[in-house]
Parts: C-alpha cells; sequence; structure tokens
C-alpha cells in the first residue's frame, strides 16, 4: 500500500511555550510526500545503543544457574530455546529479535598484582565498557579507558540534540577514595569520554525530564514554570492544537498517546516530589526530591524516560 503524506513537517519539529520544549515522535508527517510506509518505518527506527550494567550480578549467575541456564539458552542457533524457567522468559515474544552472546567475562576487572585483590567490584563498573584495567589510585589521576557507548556516540550520536545520555540508580554523590585503594570515581560512572574523564550518570528523573522537555526558554522561563506547578503542556496546548489540525488522523492519534505519556510520566515525578517533600521520613534521606523511595518505581521512571528519549529521537546512546 502507498501512503503519500501531504505537508512535510521536519524530524526535528519542536513544540516550544515558555520554559518548555517538546520533542515530536516520527510522524508519517515527516517524511517526504509519495514516500512509501515502509519507508516511513524504517526512517523512524534508526539503529540505537542502550547499553545496562547490573552492577553486583544477579541471583543465579553461579554454576547453578548455568546449569538451569536461567540467563542463557537453552540451546543455540537462530531457534534457540528458551525455558519456562529462565530469567529470559519474558523476551520469548522478540525472540526472533534477539542475539544472546553467553559464556563472557569481564576479565580486566579481575586482580593483576598483589595489592589489587580483593577490590573486584571497584574495577568492574569501569570496565564493563571500556574494557581496560583501572590505574588502583584513590587521587585524581585516574585512567581507565573511553567506553564503548561513548565511542557509538562520537561517530552515531552527533546527529541528535543530545549525543548519548547516562542514568543511575545508586547514590552516586562520592568524592575521593573508595575502599581497596581506588577512586570512588571508577564506580561512579560506566561511561568514560577518554581514559582520563568518566561522565556523570543523572540520578533524579526530574533532571532527566527537564534535559528532555524543559529546555525552552530563557533560565526565568524556565523558572517562572517550576513555580506556576502547571504541566509542562500547560504551557504548549495552543501550539500543540495548532500542529495537529496540520495532521491526518493516524498521526493525532500517535501524538495524543505520546502526549498522554510524557503528561502521565510527569504526574508520577510530581507525586514523588510531593511526598518527599511533605515532611514525612524517608527511606533514603539524602536523595534528591524527585527520585522514589521505591526502588521499583525508580526503576520504571528511569526506563520510562528513556523511551521516551529514544521515541522523540533526542539521543539514541544510552547507558
Amino acid at each position: 500500500m502507498h501512503f503519500i503524506t501531504g505537508k512535510h513537517m521536519h524530524r526535528r519539529t519542536f513544540i516550544r511555550g515558555v520554559g518548555a520544549s517538546v520533542a515530536l515522535p516520527f510522524l508519517d508527517a515527516m517524511s517526504p510526500a509519495g514516500r512509501l510506509r515502509a519507508w516511513n518505518r524504517a526512517a523512524a527506527a534508526p539503529t540505537r545503543l542502550v547499553c545496562i550494567e547490573e552492577v553486583h550480578g544477579l541471583a543465579g549467575c553461579n554454576d547453578f544457574g548455568a546449569s538451569r541456564f536461567l540467563y542463557a539458552p537453552a540451546t543455540t542457533g537462530r531457534d534457540f530455546e528458551i525455558l519456562d524457567e529462565s530469567a529470559l522468559a519474558p523476551l520469548r515474544p522478540f525472540q526472533d529479535y534477539l542475539t544472546i552472546v553467553s559464556n563472557t567475562d569481564v576479565r580486566m576487572a579481575e586482580a593483576f598484582s598483589p595489592p589489587e585483590i580483593g577490590g573486584d567490584h571497584f574495577r568492574s563498573s569501569a570496565v564493563f565498557l571500556t574494557q581496560s584495567h583501572p590505574k588502583q589510585t584513590q587521587g585524581s589521576d585516574i585512567y581507565a579507558g573511553t567506553s564503548l557507548d561513548q565511542m557509538y556516540a562520537h561517530r552515531f550520536g552527533q546527529d541528535t540534540p543530545l549525543p548519548s545520555m547516562q542514568f543511575c540508580i545508586e547514590n552516586l554523590d562520592q568524592a575521593g577514595g573508595c575502599t581497596y585503594n581506588y577512586s570512588c570515581a571508577y564506580t561512579d560512572s560506566i561511561s568514560w569520554a577518554s581514559p582520563t574523564e568518566p561522565l556523570p550518570m543523572i540520578r533524579d528523573p526530574r533532571v532527566a525530564f527537564d534535559m528532555l522537555f524543559g529546555a525552552g526558554g530563557s533560565a526565568e522561563d524556565r523558572a517562572l514554570r517550576r513555580r506556576d506547578r502547571k504541566s509542562i503542556l500547560d504551557w504548549i496546548a495552543g501550539q500543540v492544537a495548532q500542529v495537529q489540525r496540520e495532521l491526518g488522523a493516524e498521526d493525532r492519534r500517535r501524538m495524543d498517546q505520546y502526549l498522554t505519556n510524557v503528561r502521565e510520566i510527569e504526574r508520577r515525578i510530581e507525586m514523588t516530589e510531593a511526598h518527599n517533600t511533605s515532611g514525612e521520613a524517608r527511606d533514603m534521606p539524602e536523595a534528591p526530591a524527585g527520585v522514589p523511595d521505591s526502588f521499583t518505581e525508580h526503576m520504571r521512571l528511569m526506563f520510562d524516560l528513556q523511551v521516551l528519549a529514544l521515541e522523540t529521537d533526542m539521543t539514541r546512546v544510552i547507558s
């Protein structure tokens, strides 16, 4: 079926308001008139890279788990089998899109000399994407390697507003030296712009949300928006209505769903901030107001924000 769009909208279309700048998801109206719908879908799915580190491993990542195929297919080849008891079972609907590499190791995180014995955990995060053995130091002379995600961002992430984004869940407000004579910088980031430059990680969902949607206008505009306590979408309602009048039915449906998702995430962040500033006791009193006490909700918020970042093509590289 051929699908011919009418007016052509630029892929980098933003709807801007006071202290707000909201990128749009890929719409049919963003493809040149006369292009096939299949071409539209291909253009909407650029190659992306998402790297996730499970810092301390997972239950069952041992000989027993390997014997039960808890984290690996039971067979190899294109039609590999995932057992019912496997942690990978929820991924079965996407099996045709998966390549699972098993029996790997973070060899560079192991001790190379007696003074390094015991410091495997303090090396593993720095090694995860660099595959470089970190220099043992508690000073400023840290040295590891350039990470895979940043190599990828340098090559493929220069056409997006944010070349890459870095997220985390744990508290990384550490400084100086950690144990086993290693700098805390090695545990605080998995992304390294160079062997001496670990990149900061975003822990607060509010910070990530504002990076994606709250960068419009001047600093005064953004401060006004925060004081007003209205949804970020309220500041762009007129522009949204104007854009939607130019869209076809399917694009309007897609845009409505996208804006609903943006508002839902914003609402969840606001609820967290309201609870954490209410004076009630917190499980994590040191955490920013936007960080939920619930580990599960924190994880969900950060992953939902990543989905929006990829959907709007604000970035194609996330770690």
